[in-house]
Formats: structure tokens, sequence, C-alpha cells
């Protein structure tokens, strides 16, 4: 009976062990469940850093080299440096030549003030060409108001000696008569011969007047001439005078010029942009170096990130400013911490999935796959505390999302 008893106690307490493992289990299992739903853990990851090719603005021969391969270097940095005697040389031609123009421009300004002096100077003449016309009229209007006086001095003069002359022949018969005395005649004759005498100085002065009507009249003709003249020499001043326009519009050019130069001269030398592990470095000095041509690689030190591969069923439960766990393989008992930057929204579809989406109707496999498998997105996680002897572009990594 004890037997019995005894056999029953061990079947109940292994069916209470048996259920308490699968209850255990079943706990576990859906703590495994919720933790892997809720923090993402990925090792499809890699670590990754931004990186620029280093090519040059200017060609030339490479006469120093300043950095080796896989070295570090700070932000302003000089990397290399190329031959510059010939942007050198480029730069004094285009300063001497901005020069040239500017004395160019100083000659020609010089130059314009002359012929603008000029202008005035023909304005002063034709201002007094003026005044001399104005003269000359004035003076023809003078003459002929001394010949009107002349002709009437003369025309009173013939009319005295007219009355005279007839008077002294009338009294000359008489004095053979007695009827008039000798003092009378005399008187007479006297009187004849100065009207005679008056007549010819009013006939002489109207010549004179005459004389002095045709010089005033030859005067405004000139004054007349000086003034056509005097006008024509400024017109021709005006007509002279130029201007600095094409000059100064050249200015432009030449600065620009400077400017271009001085910027080759300066990208001679090379300086790091930013801290930095240089590689790819390939060449030595003496190197020809070309426009546009790569000469090594810098990847940019200053951030780095663990871009991890998650499936698409874990976004979900990843949004950017999330906490996360970083793992390099090089060393991966050393957490690093880091915060999710972005979650990706595009990967390159699966032919075997929608087929070729090229020109034309839609590819499309007359296969089906039993097995779908879930796609993954990229998740980029930006490392707060990287260290540089670790972290590599292209090195295996474990990233873990911790949540907010």
């Amino acid at each position: 009976m004890e037997i019995e008893t005894n056999a029953t106690t061990d079947r109940d307490l292994s069916r209470w062990v048996t259920a308490g493992i699968v209850v255990v289990t079943i706990l576990i299992g859906l703590a495994v469940l919720y933790h892997v739903n809720h923090y993402p853990r990925t090792d499809d990851a890699e670590v990754f850093a931004n990186f620029i090719g280093i090519a040059p603005q200017v060609e030339g021969p490479i006469l120093k080299l300043n950095v080796q391969d896989n070295q570090f270097v700070k932000k302003g940095e000089l990397l290399y440096a190329i031959d510059a005697r010939p942007y050198e040389y480029k730069l004094e031609t285009a300063i001497s030549e901005q020069a040239a123009l500017e004395g160019q421009i100083a000659d020609e300004t010089r130059r314009i003030a002359a012929l603008v002096s000029a202008v005035s100077v023909s304005q002063a003449g034709i201002h007094s060409s003026q005044a001399d016309v104005v003269r000359s009229r004035a003076a023809i209007e003078q003459a002929r108001a001394d010949v009107s006086n002349s002709e009437q001095g003369v025309q009173k003069a013939k009319a005295e000696w007219t009355y005279a002359n007839n008077n002294l022949h009338r009294l000359e018969p008489l004095l053979t008569k007695q009827f008039v005395t000798v003092d009378q005649v005399d008187r007479a004759r006297t009187l004849e011969v100065a009207d005679s005498e008056a007549l010819k100085q009013a006939q002489s002065q109207l010549l004179l007047s005459q004389a002095a009507l045709k010089a005033a009249l030859a005067q405004s003709e000139r004054s007349d001439a000086g003034l056509d003249q005097s006008t024509a020499q400024h017109e021709q001043a005006q007509h002279a005078v130029t201007t600095l326009e094409p000059l100064v519009s050249q200015r432009g050019a030449r600065e620009a010029a400077v400017k271009d130069a001085r910027y080759n001269l300066n990208n001679c030398r090379i300086y790091a942009p930013f801290d930095a592990l240089v590689t790819n470095l390939n060449i030595s000095e003496g190197a020809y170096a070309h426009v546009g041509q790569q000469v090594f690689t810098l990847i940019d030190a200053r951030t780095w990130w663990a871009i991890g591969n998650f499936r698409e069923g874990q976004l979900s439960h990843i949004s950017p400013g999330m906490h996360a766990d970083v793992y390099v393989l090089s060393k991966p008992s050393v957490r690093f911490a880091g915060v999710v930057d972005s979650v990706g929204f595009g990967v390159t579809p699966d032919p075997d999935v929608i087929g070729k989406l090229d020109s034309g109707l839609p590819d499309l496999q007359r296969t089906l796959n039993w097995v779908h498998l879930a796609s993954r997105y990229p998740v980029r996680v930006r490392v707060q505390n990287p260290s540089p002897e670790l972290f590599r572009v292209g090195e295996s990594a474990v990233v873990t999302i911790r949540g907010n």
C-alpha cells in the first residue's frame, strides 16, 4: 500500500514539474519574443563614415606631399602643394594688366579734361565773336549816322556857297554903276570863298564818313566770319571729347582676371577641410596632378555611424532619437552608445517578386516561392563615443535598439 502511495506521489510530482517546465518555457519564449520585437537587434551591420575624394582645382607637379597613407590629419593641416610658379606669373600679369588699364583711364581722363577745356575756350571765343558782331553792328549804325550828317552838312554848305556865289555875282555888276561899295563886294567875295572852303570840307567829311561806313561793313563781315569760325571750332571741340566708358567697362574683366589668378594660386596649397583619415594614397612627390583627378581619399573622422539592416517587421519599433548599443567585431567586449539618426525608406526591389520593370510590359516570373523572406531596411545609428583606433569604414558591427 505504501508502495502504491509513493508511486502516485512521484507521478503527481513529475506532472507538476513537467507543467512547471512548460509554463516557464512559454514565459521565457514570450519574454524573448517581446524583447526581440521591442528591442530589435541585428548583426547585419557595418561601420560607416562620410568620405570625400581630394582632387586639385589646378594642375601641375606636386612639390610637397605632407601626408602618408592611413594618417590622421587635423582640420587646416597642409595635405600637399602644387608648383605655384606658373600661377604666380599669371597673377603678376593680371595685376600688371589691371594697373595698365588704370593708367590708361588716368591718361584718358586728363586728355578728356583738356578737350573739355578746349570746349570752354571755344565757347568763350563764340561769346567774344558775338560781342565783336554786336560792336560792328553798332559801328555800322554810327558810320551810317555820320554819313547822313555829312551829307546834310554838304547840302547845307553847298546851299550857303550857292547863296554867297550868287550874291557875289549880283553885286559885282552893281559896283561899276556905284550902286554898292567896294567894301560890300569884298565882303561878298570873302564870304563866297569861305563858303566854298566850307563846302569842300563838308565834302571831305562826307568822303571820310563813307569810308568809315565801308570799314565798319568790312569789320562786320570779319566779325560774322569770326563768329562762324568760333562756332565751327566749338562744334569740333565738342565732337573731339570722348568718354571713359570703353575703358571703364574693362575694369570688371581685369578685376575678375586678378581674382581668378589669385584663386588659382591659393588652390596650389590644399589643406584638410576637417579632421580626417587619409586613405588610398598611391602617389609621391613629383607626380603631376590634373584638375578633377582624385589624388587620395579623406574619411571624415568627426562622425561615425553603424548602419544596421533590420527586418521590415521590426521597423515599427524603431524611430529616430532612440538609444542604441553598438559593438564592433574588432573588440566585441566594448559597448558604444548610439542614437538612431534615420530609418531607410527604400531598397532595390527583388526582381524575383515583382519582375523587371523595363520599358514595355512588366516581365513577371512564372514561379512561386513558398518561403517569403522579409525585406531589410538600413537604419543609420550615430555613434556618440567612437574610438579612433577601433572604427573603420566597412567594419562589421552589431546594433541593438534600446528604445527611448
